[in-house]
């Protein structure tokens, strides 16, 4: 729902807007992917037959062409649902009910879901599942792009798998102990061997070439809805990624991505479409 400001404890305010959306790290930066004209496929656990939340989410997938023959479905497993507020600002406050039975849930044939693809983006969620998909991925020499969205151990060994780390704030500053962004981005540079960025929202996008940080600021736009931008961001950046693109203009491609998607309500509904992306860049140019 979207308010005006929200609510303080024991009180209601009024919403001008209310959707009901698919969610997650990986599901979001899917669609977006499919959004951009790439060829997608989604893989992760989901509830069983008698989960709606589940069926909605494999429903709503697979309407935007998202391939999710990969998902493997859980009897008695529900997915994670969430509520949302935004305000005025475009921030936003959520509550989320984890789903149950997932966790340990491995998938059913990770070399086959990886047999044809170009690159591979994971995030940290459910790093059981993650984990086998990436060891497939590695065999093959295959990009591997995780989105580090939920802070965990340095010595995670899902982020070795990672040919390209790309880190929320919140989750690198609570790792590292630093609110420093060359500090924190060197402290996972330490335990990794590949590229290593971390996402601010409004803030922009900060990673290591060598020893120097590098800064490229967000594109300023009017944002009404932020949810979804990081995971719009890590689509775009794995799709461009994939394309072979060097890797300023697959920068400024994820982060175009990113900020057009907070100028629309609606979470990864809001995404934008491969044209609206690529006349954004050709006007910001």
């Amino acid at each position: 729902m979207r308010v005006q400001s929200f609510p303080v404890p024991g009180t209601k305010v009024a919403a001008s807007d209310f959707i009901i959306t698919g969610g997650g790290c990986a599901a979001n930066a899917a669609v977006t992917i499919a959004r951009l004209n790439g060829r997608v496929a989604f893989a992760g656990p989901l509830g069983g037959a008698n989960d709606a939340v589940s069926n909605q989410i494999l429903f709503d997938l697979e309407k935007e062409g998202v391939d999710c023959t990969g998902v493997t479905r859980v009897d008695d497993g529900t997915a994670s649902v969430s509520l949302i507020l935004l305000d005025a600002t475009g921030e936003k406050t959520i509550a989320t009910r984890r789903g149950v039975k997932l966790g340990d849930v491995l998938p059913n044939d990770p070399v086959n879901l990886t047999a044809d693809a170009d690159a591979i983006l994971v995030d940290n969620r459910f790093p059981h599942f993650a984990t086998e998909v990436c060891r497939a991925a590695q065999a093959r020499k295959i990009l591997i792009v995780i989105d580090l969205d939920q802070a965990t151990k340095m010595e995670d060994p899902l982020l070795a798998f990672g040919t390209h780390v790309v880190a929320s704030a919140e989750a690198l500053f609570a790792m590292t102990g630093s609110k420093d962004y060359k500090g924190a981005l060197k402290g996972l540079a330490e335990h990794l061997a590949g590229f290593v960025a971390i996402t601010d929202g409004p803030k922009g996008v900060y990673w290591l070439e060598g020893a120097e940080l590098r800064h490229l600021p967000a594109f300023k736009v009017k944002a009404i809805d932020s949810l979804g931008a990081g995971d719009a961001f890590h689509g775009g950046f794995t799709l461009a990624l994939a394309e072979g693109r060097p890797l300023p203009e697959i920068l400024r491609f994820a982060s175009a991505t990113a900020a057009l998607k907070c100028t629309k309500f609606g979470g990864a509904s809001g995404t934008p479409t491969r044209a609206e992306v690529e006349a954004f860049l050709k006007h910001k140019s």
